[in-house]
């Protein structure tokens, strides 16, 4: 596990650094979740609204709500193609997402209409990890333990 500025980031993902999504290729489907960052800039989530599964959904657009007592927002979509499930578990424990981001926090399957254009979009290894850094270092962002 990397990290950047206190953050979490593993090297096997990729980011859309901006938004502070990760995806994780799993056959032909991409899971999809909010980083370590995301999570830390959130503080305590208390609630997530999950958009319906067995969706058409474009790039950009928002695959779950987020509320925490600082934030509400979407957690947009890094790939365009059909959403094939979502993280139940999240509507009745929304901590996953700060307890395990990586893990049993995930947000969405989706099923890319096109990963190998998609993912020239988003950045992975070593070198996303220092892109991500460069990011948090312009913005100011730490995460805390």
């Amino acid at each position: 596990m990397s990290k950047a500025n206190g953050c979490d980031l593993p090297e096997d993902l990729y980011y859309l650094i901006e938004k502070h999504v990760w995806a994780r290729p799993d056959g032909d489907e991409v899971i999809i979740g909010l980083t370590d960052v995301a999570q830390n800039m959130a503080k305590t989530i208390i609630s997530v609204s999950l958009k319906a599964a067995a969706k058409p959904i474009k790039r950009g657009r928002s695959l779950a709500t987020v509320e925490s007592g600082k934030w509400v927002g979407p957690v947009p979509c890094p790939v365009e193609g059909e959403v094939i499930s979502v993280n139940e578990r999240l509507m009745t424990s929304p901590g996953l997402l700060n307890s395990d981001p990586y893990g049993e926090g995930w947000v969405a399957r989706v099923r890319p209409n096109d990963w190998s254009s998609d993912v020239t979009q988003l950045v992975t290894g070593a070198d996303g990890v220092g892109a991500y850094r460069e990011f948090l270092d312009a913005e100011g962002i730490v995460c805390s333990d």
